[in-house]
């Protein structure tokens, strides 16, 4: 019998699609689209193991996919008739243990359902990014996440106290023991975070959890420049301590396209400036004034001069319309024109510096190009998208240039190329030309081991052949 007959057979009309297949075979960005064998939809472990064993047998490649959200194109196929495994109908979340602070849950259960689920408990799971609408826990972790909250609450390998595995040859690895610490041997559970579906099939997650804040103080900050901004960023941290939550920033070029082009997006400041921060305290401890102590650390980077404008939310309204700007500012862009994403991470201290150097060989490359620098400024995450200049549609054939311009610029910098996204399919070439041979070649050593055949997610973070590093 066939392969796709036999996944058929195994996992019935619900768990084996053959039409209406462009939501899955298709990237978040619609740069990479092939038609694959068959999505296989399997509903629980078992179905994944037994997807796996027959697929390794065929010698078929497998992609598996969770909210296919990835900007990097890591959760598609890169050529025709390979599987698409995805597991959005493995979405069960298991009763929340609040004496563990801990919670198990399947790969494919959507990170909003999982804020949800934990808050009866007053308790949350930290991670939070734009898509968490629609974005998958096992997903999140073979990328690793950020998000929003990472300086105070880490990435995803911080949030994960154990894991189930699918290996490729369909045997099932349960470390699900929801630990701080076992030091038994090799950390398989972090092996497997940021391994984007090359090293095995994520099925289930034991996850960390934290109390739930009883008190959030929010300010949105203007700042004359991003030099400036740094040195702001690293005053709140010193005076501020443990009670960061969140500490963001966006530029003016990104400000004004999010209020030209997204309807509700209001600017509730009095100054405009080049830099802007966003800082949200947090504390789950009764009789803590989190505003007094924003207000005065505020008051005395205000004395500093190192903020020229500023205002403390005073309700959830106002919050809101602070976290409106930072979060929705890739759409402001996305609905200017075309646009190149970049997600890349400098040290904290050079970030200002790195921004103020770098806009200008990018402006070299293509004169007027209009760069919005954005994202996390407690970890040096920049999400450095830029636009063609006004009045033009699209880069011509800059577009490589500016890229790798701004890789460079990255790595030469002490930082990386690839921050919370990853490298998909989407950035090996880059990866091949940036980092050493002895990296590359250590990554395709170890997927060799795991994978001998080469069958889970081919041409995704190291190339097929695994001797071309």
């Amino acid at each position: 019998m066939a392969l796709d007959q036999e996944l058929a057979t195994l996992l019935g009309p619900k768990g084996w699609l053959t039409d209406d297949l462009e939501s899955y075979q298709t990237d978040w960005l619609k740069m990479h689209a092939h038609r694959p064998l068959g999505v296989a939809r399997p509903a629980n472990t078992a179905e994944v193991a037994e997807v796996m064993r027959r697929a390794h047998a065929a010698g078929v490649p497998v992609t598996p996919q969770g909210g296919n959200t990835s900007l990097c194109a890591g959760a598609v196929p890169g050529a025709a008739g390979h599987i698409i495994l995805s597991l959005s109908r493995m979405n069960r979340i298991e009763p929340v243990d609040p004496l563990a602070f801990s919670v198990t849950v399947e790969a494919g259960a959507i990170l909003a359902s999982v804020h949800k689920a934990v808050e009866d408990q007053n308790l949350i799971f930290p991670m939070h990014l734009g898509a968490e609408g629609s974005a998958q826990i096992g997903g999140l972790i073979a990328t690793n996440a950020g998000g929003s909250h990472a300086l105070r609450y880490g990435m995803m390998q911080d949030l994960v106290l154990g894991l189930e595995v699918v290996t490729a040859d369909g045997r099932i690895w349960n470390g699900l023991r929801p630990l701080l610490k076992d030091n038994a041997g090799y950390q398989l559970r972090r092996l497997f975070c940021g391994s984007e579906g090359t090293l095995g099939v994520v099925t289930r997650a034991a996850l960390r959890l934290y109390p739930a804040p009883v008190s959030r103080a929010t300010a949105l900050l203007a700042v004359q420049d991003f030099e400036t901004l740094v040195r702001l960023g690293a005053a709140l941290r010193r005076d501020l301590g443990e009670f960061i939550s969140a500490l963001e920033f966006f530029c003016d070029t990104g400000l004004e396209m999010l209020l030209r082009n997204v309807s509700g997006a209001a600017y509730p400041l009095t100054e405009r400036t080049p830099a802007y921060a966003l800082v949200e305290l947090s504390t789950s401890a009764h009789g803590i004034d989190l505003s007094a102590m924003l207000e005065e650390a505020l008051g005395t980077a205000l004395e500093a001069g190192l903020v020229v404008d500023g205002a403390v939310a005073a309700n959830e309204a106002q919050r809101g319309t602070m976290w409106h700007l930072r979060e929705e500012m890739p759409e402001g862009q996305r609905l200017e024109n075309a646009q190149i994403k970049h997600d890349i991470s400098v040290p904290v201290a050079s970030l200002g510096q790195f921004i103020d150097e770098t806009i200008p060989k990018l402006e070299a490359i293509l004169p007027g190009v209009r760069s919005n620098p954005f994202g996390h400024l407690g970890d040096g995450n920049i999400h450095f998208n830029l636009s063609p200049p006004s009045g033009l549609s699209d880069f011509g054939e800059s577009k490589a240039a500016l890229s790798l311009c701004l890789y460079r610029a990255a790595e030469a910098a002490g930082g990386s190329f690839a921050a919370e996204h990853g490298l998909g399919r989407s950035k090996i070439t880059y990866a091949d030309q940036l980092r050493s041979p002895e990296e590359r070649h250590l990554m395709g050593t170890l997927r060799a081991a795991m994978d001998p055949k080469g069958i889970l997610n081919p041409g995704v973070i190291v190339r097929e052949n695994p001797s071309q590093e």
